[in-house]
């Protein structure tokens, strides 16, 4: 398999706040490319162990390869990381020096067309992280009522068009099935007034209802406050954990849930304000630009 690369985002941040070393078992929660596992390996070795999760089968296999030079300290795992702890115990670990998560989509993921992630390129309307699962875009695009549509594009992509895009959709599936990315990007545009279709900072009009419907297919955000929880359960003393989000929702309940441990004396809050990637990060890799990364560390 020839190697993909992802740049990791805020690499340098990660080192330097894990400051993985030799010895230490490390878990890469959303292992993606393995961008960050590769430069954590370096660090951990010799005698150091890594352990990948991943949903998407297709990204692990891609991980595999990639991480081929170190595959005597790793070892991969298919699953959610919401069942980290489960994951673990199948792997007799009963604690952890570090973990990270990086929660962005990977460059690999939204270029494939088949996945259906982007508005960009023509695809099935898909979204699914892990194509075992049962429920997609699709099944949720033509299926939920206009209300239920609306209050996912508020609650999951905060769409201040919301009622109209439900509308719009309810409307158009009447005449046929909504199946592809172009098709629903199309309607998004159509429902959002005409002077508000340009956005704003470079932002796509589709983007957000892209954005609640993959949360919602997926189950991002309750996935990621039950990993959360059992991370810090699991990191033993001393034992951080950096999470990269790269939007309010997702940061806002890293953020809740840091304050909440830190407040019963489980964790110490390392980064009181989030840290953002650097502007030679951000023109180097410009996706970088809204990630987001918060750190804690056991007590």
């Amino acid at each position: 398999m020839e190697e993909r690369v992802h740049s990791p985002v805020m690499l340098a941040e990660v080192l330097e706040y894990l400051n993985p070393r030799p010895g230490q078992l490390i878990v890469d929660a959303t292992l993606g490319m393995g961008g960050h596992s590769r430069e954590i390996l370096k660090r951990i070795a010799p005698g150091g162990r890594l352990i990948g999760i991943d949903r998407d089968e297709e990204s692990l296999a891609q991980a595999r390869s990639n991480l081929s030079d170190y595959a005597s300290s790793c070892e991969f795992a298919y699953g959610n990381f919401s069942d980290l702890d489960t994951i673990l115990k199948n792997l007799n670990i009963e604690s952890i020096d570090g973990i990270v998560m990086d929660l962005g989509l990977s460059s690999f993921q939204l270029k494939d067309a088949q996945r259906g992630f982007s508005f960009q390129v023509e695809g099935p309307l898909d979204m699914r992280f892990d194509r075992n699962s049962y429920i997609s875009a699709y099944d949720l695009v033509n299926n939920l009522n206009e209300e239920e549509i609306s209050h996912l594009l508020w609650t999951f992509g905060e769409e201040r068009w919301h009622n109209r895009i439900a509308r719009c959709l309810v409307q158009e599936r009447q005449k046929h099935p909504i199946a592809t990315t172009q098709e629903l990007s199309t309607i998004v545009l159509r429902a959002i007034p005409g002077r508000f279709r340009h956005g704003h900072h470079r932002i796509h009009p589709a983007t957000r209802t892209f954005q609640a419907v993959r949360i919602a297919v997926n189950r991002e955000l309750e996935s990621l406050e039950t990993a959360l929880q059992k991370t810090i359960r699991l990191l033993g003393r001393g034992g951080k954990i950096c999470v990269i989000s790269f939007h309010s929702l997702e940061d806002r309940m890293v953020k809740h849930t840091f304050r909440r441990s830190a407040a019963e004396g489980a964790i110490k809050i390392i980064t009181p304000k989030p840290l953002t990637p650097t502007l030679a990060e951000i023109k180097e890799n410009p996706p970088s630009r809204s990630s987001k990364l918060r750190v804690a560390e056991k007590v």
